[in-house]
């Protein structure tokens, strides 16, 4: 099942107004209370934070800075040789630093003139519903913490890493952009979770984890691939299926690992015809339909 909150450590907020961020057991700052604390402190702001006014500016200290140099730096040449065409010239474009950690609203200053975009504060979880239906209105609920200093390479939840250089250079191509606010748009009509859910998963397929053909060569386009200095390295050994909104609707999946099974489009127009398409039209009729007898209430 996917579970928006399966991918973020939960957050709580104590009777005496402090933040805790509770993470996983294989989180490699599980037992750093220097980084716990941090986590604590940059959720908080984001918690703090009211739409409508400007995103909070974290101080990003020397050490959040190099986890982002080293990770930029090692996810650069990769892009080169696993990125599909339409993302590297999205990346070109937003040009963001790659020796330092962008504020969000550096992200959103680069990227609005760009699709229309903008980046909004996350202590961690959005709700599937807000989370989407904000997509809608092209802003991004992006986290603002960074992983573990002792492993720059790896993250066992999403990051501002994996939403700016994964999913912010996605949506500076207009094509990729306008996607991704088709699906956030198809959620705001749908009424019942099973056609949301439906959605949410051939997103995770193609917007997350879409690999695309380009001249004959297995391109990657997904944010969770192009953020991950290792799945970039094991995508192509998957297995790699046609597009197939039904089994992209419906197959299981585990959020944390490689993903086994990948659906490649034949080319850019195909995934706009047909992912596109899906969340261009898809409503509770169509979205039952798709689901078969995976479809509930």
């Amino acid at each position: 099942m996917f579970e928006e909150g399966q991918l973020y450590s939960p957050v709580t907020v104590g009777a005496d107004g402090s933040v805790e961020v509770h993470l996983g057991a294989d989180h490699p700052g599980l037992n750093d209370p220097a980084y716990l604390a941090r986590r604590g402190e940059i959720a908080a702001a984001a918690l703090a934070w009211e739409p409508g006014t400007p995103v909070p500016l974290i101080g990003y200290t020397a050490e959040e800075n190099e986890v982002w140099r080293i990770a930029a730096a090692e996810l650069a040449p990769k892009h080169q040789r696993h990125a599909h065409s339409e993302y590297l010239r999205g990346k070109a474009a937003l040009g963001l630093p790659v020796d330092r950690v962008p504020q969000l609203a550096m992200v959103t200053e680069h990227l609005f003139p760009l699709t229309g975009w903008s980046y909004a504060a996350a202590p961690g979880l959005v709700p599937l519903r807000e989370f989407y239906g904000a997509l809608g209105e092209r802003v991004f609920h992006s986290t603002q913490y960074l992983r573990h200093p002792s492993q720059p390479l790896y993250t066992p939840e999403p990051d501002v890493i994996h939403e700016v250089i994964g999913h912010a250079n996605q949506l500076a191509s207009p094509r990729f952009a306008r996607l991704t606010e088709a699906a956030g748009a198809a959620t705001r009509r749908l009424e019942t979770d099973a056609a949301v859910k439906a959605v949410a998963d051939v997103f995770w397929f193609s917007m997350e984890f879409g690999v695309i053909w380009e001249e004959g060569i297995l391109k990657a386009y997904g944010a969770g691939i192009l953020s991950s200095f290792g799945e970039m390295d094991a995508y192509s050994h998957m297995e790699i299926r046609p597009l197939d909104l039904h089994q992209m609707a419906t197959i299981p999946y585990d959020i944390t690992t490689y993903q086994s099974v990948l659906f490649a489009a034949e080319n850019l127009d195909h995934l706009e015809d047909v992912v596109g398409g899906f969340f261009d039209t898809v409503d509770d009729v169509s979205a039952h339909r798709l689901l078969g007898e995976h479809a509930h209430a």
